[in-house]
C-alpha cells in the first residue's frame, strides 16, 4: 500500500488536471503534515501558489480542487481554511489498512528507489601514524548513516576511506624510525607508539635542519620505491590500518580495510591528471606553480583565486589528489553521485575542485559531486572539545568513558543482568549515545558535547529511544504474546483514541522522512522522526492501556501498534548504526 503522501499527491495531480487542464498535473500540491490536529492530518497549500498564475481567488481554486478530487476511502470531507489551505483528515478505515500493511512489512512501508544509483561516499579519512581523536567521530558516523540509508533505499554504495598515507610526513616518520628506532620492531607498533613516534619525529624535524633535509630525501626515496623505505612505510600503514579497524568495529560502522583508498593509491595518476587538465587549458602558471583558476572564485582584490595543482618544485598537493580521485571515481567506479563528508572549514576547497572537475568535462555524464560539511564539537564552555589540560581527546578514551557511564546508569537501575549482559548492553547504550548525539544535531552546526544530555533516558537521546524499544518488548513478554499471534486484518485494528491516531500518523511518515534523508544527506531528520515516534508511543502508552484494554479486539490492535512502533524504532536506529536492545 502506498503511503498517504504518495497516494494524496497522485489524487491531487488528477484533480488539478481535471480542474485546470493537463498542464497543471505536475503542479506540486505542497502537502505537509498538519502542525495542529485541529487542522486535520495533512494540509495542502497549492491554492495560494496558483492564485497569480490562474488569476483567481485562492479559496475559489481550493474549492475547484475539492470538487474534482477523489478521496473516497482515504479522507473525510476536506475543509478549506484561511486564505485557501486545504485541510485533510485521514479516514479511520484507511488508517487501519495502513497499520495492517505497516505492521506486516519489515521495511515499514519504504520502497526502494525506482532508479537506483552508484554512489561513492568518502568519509572518516584519518591519517596514518596518528591516533583517531574526538574530531574523527563526526565524519565517521555521519558518513556511516548516509551509507546505510542509501543502501536501504537500493543504491549501490561504494565506501571510500581516503586515508592520509602519503606525503612529506612519511619521509619524516620513516627517517626517524631508521635512525632512532629499530625498524625490525616496526611490526610491534600500536596506536600509542604510533602517536609517540609521530610527535618525536615532528619535534626533530622542526628543530634539526640536517634531519629535516634527510627526511625530504627520504620522501624522494619513498616516491621512487626504494626497498627499505617502502617496507617501513608499508609497516606504518598496516599498523595504522589494524588500529583504525579496531575503532570502526567498536563503533559499529561499516568501514572495512577493503574500503581504504588512501592518497598513495592515486600517486601514479597525478601526472596524468595534470596532463589532462593542461590539454583542456584548465591550467596556467602562476609564480612557477601550475594552477587552475575555477570560475566564480576571486580573492580580496577581486583577482581570480588559484587552485594550486603542482608546486614550482614539481610537488603535488591535496587538490591534485582530490582531482585524481574524482576522475577515478567517475571513470573507473562509474559513480552517478560522489559524496564527501568533511569538516565545514574545507567548504571552499571542495567548491573549487568541484568547479575545476566540471570545467574539465569529467562530469559531463551527469555525475554530481556533493560536499556534506559538518560543524565542530564544542565543550560546555563553547570552545572546541578538549581535555581539562587542553589536549585533544583520544577517540578510544571517549568510547571507554561512554561505556563506563552506561554501565553506571544500568547498575543504578539495579537491572537484573549477568556481567556479560551488562557489558554488552552498556556498550550498545554508551556507543549509541555518542553516535546519536552527533547525528541528532543539524550537521552543519557546531554542537555542545554534554554527557548528561546524551546519556539521558528522557529527551532526545539514544537511551530514551532504546528504552522505549525495550519497554515494548517487556509489554509483549507480560502479555505472553508474539507478533505471529496477532490479527492484522483491518477489522481487528480499531483506531479510536487520539493517541492511537497520532502514533499511526507518525509511523506512516517514515518513508517520506527516509527519502528526504537520502536526498538531502541530513540524518538529523531521521533522529527527529525517531524522537517524535518514541514520544508519541509514550503518550499512547499512558493514555491507552494495552494489557488492560477494554476487550480482546482493542488489546490486539494496541499490541499491533506496539509492534509497529518497536519495528520503527529498531529499523530507524539501525540506519543510524545504533542497536536497539531487547532489555535495558
Amino acid at each position: 500500500m502506498n503511503d498517504p503522501i504518495t497516494l494524496l499527491n497522485d489524487r491531487f495531480a488528477n484533480a488539478l488536471a481535471t480542474a485546470f487542464g493537463e498542464d497543471y498535473r505536475t503542479t506540486d500540491p505542497i502537502l505537509r503534515p498538519a502542525q495542529n490536529p485541529k487542522f486535520g492530518d495533512y494540509q495542502a497549500n497549492v491554492a495560494m501558489g496558483l492564485s497569480k498564475k490562474l488569476s483567481q481567488n485562492p479559496r475559489d481554486i481550493a474549492t475547484k480542487i475539492i470538487e474534482n478530487i477523489d478521496l473516497a476511502g482515504i479522507c473525510e470531507t476536506p475543509e478549506i481554511a484561511g486564505p485557501g489551505f486545504i485541510n485533510l483528515k485521514l479516514a479511520n478505515t484507511y488508517l487501519t489498512q495502513i497499520l495492517a500493511a505497516l505492521a506486516g512489512d519489515p521495511r515499514l512501508g519504504v520502497s526502494t528507489k525506482p532508479n537506483p544509483q552508484t554512489v561513492v561516499v568518502d568519509y572518516s579519512s584519518p591519517n596514518v601514524a596518528k591516533e583517531m581523536h574526538v574530531g574523527h567521530i563526526r565524519s565517521t558516523v555521519i558518513g556511516d548513516a548516509i551509507v546505510r540509508t542509501l543502501e536501504f533505499l537500493g543504491d549501490t554504495v561504494i565506501r571510500q576511506n581516503h586515508i592520509g598515507d602519503w606525503g612529506t610526513q612519511f619521509g619524516m616518520l620513516i627517517e626517524y624510525m631508521l635512525t632512532h628506532d629499530n625498524p625490525d620492531n616496526a611490526h610491534l607498533l600500536d596506536a600509542s607508539r604510533l602517536n609517540t613516534l609521530y610527535k618525536a619525529s615532528k619535534a626533530e624535524f622542526d628543530s634539526n635542519p640536517d634531519f629535516a633535509e634527510q627526511a625530504r630525501q627520504r620522501v624522494v626515496k619513498l616516491q621512487g620505491g626504494e626497498t627499505q623505505t617502502l617496507d617501513v612505510w608499508k609497516t606504518l600503514v598496516n599498523s595504522s590500518s589494524a588500529y583504525f579497524q579496531s575503532i570502526y568495529e567498536r563503533l559499529g560502522v561499516k568501514l572495512t580495510a577493503d574500503d581504504a583508498c588512501g592518497e598513495s593509491f592515486y600517486n601514479d595518476q597525478l601526472a596524468d591528471t595534470v596532463a589532462d587538465l593542461e590539454e583542456k587549458d584548465i591550467i596556467s602558471e602562476s609564480n612557477g606553480a601550475k594552477c587552475a583558476f575555477p570560475k566564480g572564485f576571486t580573492g580580496k582584490d577581486d583577482e581570480p583565486m588559484p587552485l594550486i595543482i603542482q608546486k614550482s618544485d614539481g610537488g603535488f598537493l591535496y587538490a591534485t589528489t582530490d582531482l585524481a580521485a574524482v576522475r577515478y571515481r567517475v571513470t573507473d567506479l562509474k559513480a552517478h553521485r560522489v559524496v564527501y563528508v568533511t569538516d565545514s572549514r574545507q567548504k571552499q576547497h571542495f567548491a573549487m575542485f568541484f568547479q575545476t572537475a566540471t570545467e574539465a568535462g569529467w562530469l559531463d555524464n551527469g555525475t554530481t559531486l556533493e560536499h556534506v560539511p559538518f560543524g565542530t564539537i564544542l565543550g560546555e564552555d563553547k570552545t572546541p572539545f578538549k581535555t581539562r589540560s587542553g589536549d585533544t581527546i583520544r577517540l578510544v578514551d571517549l568510547l571507554d568513558e561512554a561505556e563506563q557511564r552506561a554501565t553506571d546508569i544500568l547498575t543504578e537501575k539495579q537491572a537484573d543482568f549477568d556481567p556479560d549482559q551488562l557489558r554488552q548492553i552498556a556498550k550498545v547504550v554508551g556507543i549509541g549515545a555518542i553516535k546519536y548525539a552527533d547525528l541528532a544535531s543539524d550537521r552543519v552546526k557546531d554542537y555542545i558535547f554534554s554527557w548528561d544530555r546524551m546519556m539521558a533516558t528522557d529527551g532526545n537521546a539514544a537511551p530514551y529511544l532504546q528504552y522505549a524499544h525495550a519497554r515494548i518488548q517487556s509489554i509483549f513478554n507480560k502479555a505472553n504474546a508474539s507478533f505471529d499471534q496477532l490479527d492484522l486484518s483491518p477489522d481487528a485494528l480499531p483506531i479510536n483514541d487520539p493517541a492511537e491516531r497520532a502514533l499511526v500518523l507518525k509511523l506512516v511518515q517514515f518513508p517520506e522522512v527516509l527519502h528526504s534523508v537520502a536526498d538531502r544527506l541530513e540524518p538529523h531528520h531521521l533522529c527527529a522522526w525517531l524522537y517524535d515516534l518514541a514520544t508519541a508511543f509514550n503518550r499512547f502508552f499512558t493514555n491507552c492501556p494495552v494489557l488492560r484494554a477494554d476487550n480482546d479486539t482493542q488489546k490486539n490492535a494496541r499490541l499491533v501498534l506496539c509492534h509497529a512502533t518497536a519495528a520503527g524504532l529498531k529499523l530507524g536506529l539501525s540506519l543510524l548504526g545504533i542497536h536497539a536492545p531487547e532489555r535495558m
